[in-house]
């Protein structure tokens, strides 16, 4: 039985090596600059808006480093992982409405729990099979969308070219078998202040 869940962890590893196209420069990694719909300017301000958020993070406890991921798209700043209590919860939310240019917060934290093994290998799975089933769809750009899996929930971050493609990512979500439920915060191109040319 141990066996069993070892091979589908390491399975989950493997897989989730197999996103596509990275970039990495002085702003981190991220996105390819070729796939993402941003004007280079907005992705610039995203990066460096979102190094001002994890240093303020891992200033307010070095805990956070860890628990605590965040993600910011055209100003709009994700929140996910897991903190102690609902106090931090809103600690982390205050400190990321305070960030320059925030133009929205959305806080997916969740409040520890006793650390279950059998569930994180059930979410790591789902993880590395929508990640697979979004690179093989070729009417989705999956290295322009992040995947976070928590308690059987799937948290899809990213960017579609068309309402389209957001509705197929979704789509794509819900039929993981043992899903419980899919939170989408996928911006449209259309959607974004300023845009590739």
């Amino acid at each position: 039985m141990k066996n069993k869940y070892l091979i589908i962890i390491l399975i989950g590893f493997i897989l989730s090596g197999c996103v596509g196209v990275a970039s990495k420069g002085i702003f981190g990694t991220g996105v390819s600059v070729a796939f993402d719909p941003r004007s280079v300017g907005t992705q610039i301000d995203d990066s460096i808006m979102q190094k001002n958020l994890s240093a303020r993070i891992l200033l307010l406890d070095k805990k956070y480093l860890l628990s605590v991921k965040s993600k910011i798209l055209d100003g709009r700043i994700f929140l996910t992982g897991k903190v102690d209590n609902p106090e931090e919860k809103l600690k982390l939310t205050k400190l990321a409405w305070e960030t320059n240019g925030a133009r929205s917060v959305r806080n997916d934290i969740k409040i520890k729990e006793d650390f279950n093994f059998k569930q994180s290998a059930k979410d790591i799975l789902i993880t590395s099979q929508l990640r697979t089933a979004l690179i093989f769809n070729k009417n989705i750009k999956a290295t322009n969308f992040q995947i976070d899996t928590y308690k059987k929930k799937i948290y899809v971050y990213g960017i579609a070219l068309t309402s389209v493609e957001k509705d197929l990512v979704i789509q794509e979500a819900k039929e993981i078998l043992d899903v419980k439920d899919v939170v989408a915060s996928i911006i449209l191109v259309d959607d974004l202040r300023i845009q590739k040319d």
